[in-house]
C-alpha cells in the first residue's frame, strides 16, 4: 500500500479538487466577457474529499477524525470501490480557456481562493499525465519563456505542482490578454494526476499571493481590468445546470432586489468580507461578525464551530461521525434552510443545497454541506453559499456585492 500522504492526495485529487465551480467560453461584446459554465460527467462528489480539500487548500492540518475517513475512502479506492453520488446532485464544472497562437484549448478550474494561472504541459512528465490535455508552449507563435522564473504550490499535506512560466496570449469568453503568465508544470503531485478532467487553474484572488519567484505575476482579471468597461466580475452559480462568470458588466436579470456591497480585506490576498450574522430556519437572526472568504474553488460552506453545532442542533438524526471527519444526518430528514447575513440583506442557502451527498450506496446517511472552518482560521462561503446568490467581485472599489436571485 503507498503512504498515507500519498494516498491522501490521490484521494483530494478525485473527489476534491473536482468540486470548483468554473464556466464555459461565452459571448462577450467590447470591453466586457461572459462565461457559461458546463458539468462534468465524470465526477462523483464525496463529502469528507470536500472538508479536507479545503483544509489542504488553505495549509491547514486535518483533524485526526478527518483524517482517518479520507484514508478509509482511498484504501476503498485502491481495491476499486468508490461511492457513486446520486445524479441529482451538482456535478463538477471545468472552464475551456484558450492559450497561445494558434489556440490550445484547456480546461480549467475557475478559483477565486487562489491566484495562479498553471496547467499541464509539454514539460510535465507523461507519468504525471492521466487524460489531461496540456499546452505546448512551442507550438504558440505567441510563447515567450520568461527567464528565470518559477513557481510551485504546496499544500498542506506535502503535495505539490510547480515549473516554469511563459508569456502568452489567453482568452476567456472572448475577453483577451495579449500576454498572461502560464504557469507551465514540471511537475504535478499525483493529487492533480488523478483529476484527469482537470488541465489546470484559473485563480482570481489578489496577485499578491501569486507563487511566481522571483516576481510575482498578476492574475487574469488584473491583466484584464484596464479592458473592461468596469473592473470587475460577477459569479452567478447555479445548482445543476450551467451558470455564467462575467467580467466586466454586471447582468440585472440575473438577480432580484438590489445589490449589498460590503467591503473586502485583501491583506491576505483572499476576497475576505464580514457577515453581519445568520439565521436557521425560520428562527430569528442572529447578529455576530463572522469574518470569510467567498471562494468558488471550495464546495462547502465552512463555519465557526458554534454555528455549525447550532446549525445541525435543528436537524433530527443528526451527528458528527468521527469516521466521516464531520457531521451527517438522515438522507430522509428535510433540512432547514441557512441565512447568511450581508450588511441589512438576507442571503437564503435552501436546505437542498446543505443536503451533500451519501456517504454510502445505501443512500441512508448524508453528509453536510455545512462544516467546520476549525483550523483554518476563517469561514469559507463556497459553492453551497455562491450558489444561493448573485456575487460581484468588484475590483475597482475592494468590494463584494451580494443579492438574491431565483434557485433552480
Amino acid at each position: 500500500m503507498p503512504a498515507l500522504t500519498a494516498l491522501l492526495t490521490a484521494a483530494l485529487a478525485a473527489g476534491a479538487l473536482a468540486g470548483t465551480i468554473p464556466p464555459r467560453i461565452g459571448t462577450t461584446d467590447k470591453g466586457t466577457a461572459s462565461l457559461t459554465q458546463v458539468r462534468n460527467p465524470h465526477f462523483v462528489r464525496h463529502g469528507p474529499l470536500a472538508l479536507a480539500k479545503a483544509y489542504q487548500k488553505y495549509g491547514a492540518p486535518l483533524p485526526e477524525d478527518l483524517k482517518v475517513a479520507v484514508a478509509n475512502i482511498v484504501q476503498k479506492r485502491t481495491t476499486g470501490s468508490v461511492v457513486t453520488t446520486p445524479q441529482q446532485y451538482d456535478v463538477e464544472y471545468l472552464t475551456p480557456v484558450s492559450i497561445g497562437t494558434p489556440a490550445q484549448t484547456l480546461n480549467l478550474d475557475v478559483d477565486t481562493g487562489s491566484s495562479d494561472l498553471w496547467v499541464f504541459s509539454s514539460e510535465t512528465p507523461k507519468s504525471e499525465v492521466s487524460g489531461q490535455t496540456v499546452y505546448t508552449p512551442n507550438k504558440s507563435s505567441t510563447a515567450e519563456k520568461l527567464a528565470g522564473a518559477t513557481w510551485e504550490i504546496t499544500y498542506g499535506d506535502g503535495s505539490s505542482s510547480s515549473g516554469d512560466v511563459y508569456m502568452d496570449k489567453v482568452t476567456v469568453g472572448g475577453l483577451t490578454v495579449s500576454a498572461q503568465a502560464v504557469e507551465a508544470a514540471k511537475q504535478v503531485s499525483d493529487e492533480f494526476t488523478s483529476d484527469s478532467q482537470n488541465d489546470g487553474l484559473l485563480g482570481l484572488a489578489f496577485s499578491t499571493i501569486n507563487t511566481v519567484q522571483p516576481t510575482r505575476q498578476k492574475t487574469f482579471f488584473d491583466n484584464a481590468k484596464s479592458a473592461l468597461n468596469s473592473p470587475i466580475f460577477t459569479a452567478d452559480l447555479k445548482a445543476g445546470k450551467p451558470g455564467h462568470y462575467n467580467f466586466g458588466y454586471i447582468d440585472t436579470g440575473a438577480y432580484t432586489g438590489s445589490i449589498t456591497y460590503t467591503p473586502v480585506d485583501n491583506s491576505q490576498g483572499f476576497w475576505m468580507f464580514t457577515s453581519s450574522g445568520y439565521a436557521i430556519g425560520s428562527a430569528s437572526f442572529q447578529s455576530t461578525s463572522i469574518e470569510g472568504i467567498a471562494d468558488t474553488g471550495t464546495t462547502l460552506l465552512l463555519l465557526p464551530d458554534s454555528v455549525v453545532t447550532a446549525y445541525y442542533k435543528q436537524v433530527s438524526g443528526a451527528k458528527y461521525d468521527s469516521s466521516q471527519g464531520g457531521y451527517v444526518f438522515p438522507c430522509s430528514i428535510t433540512l432547514p434552510n441557512f441565512v447568511v447575513g450581508i450588511g441589512s440583506t438576507r442571503i437564503t442557502v435552501p436546505a437542498k443545497y446543505i443536503n451533500y451527498a451519501p456517504i454510502d450506496s445505501t443512500g441512508r446517511t448524508c453528509f453536510g454541506g455545512v462544516q467546520s472552518d476549525s483550523g483554518i482560521g476563517f469561514a469559507i462561503y463556497g459553492d453551497i453559499a455562491l450558489k444561493a446568490a448573485f456575487v460581484v467581485f468588484d475590483g475597482g472599489k475592494t468590494q463584494l456585492g451580494w443579492a438574491s436571485k431565483t434557485l433552480s
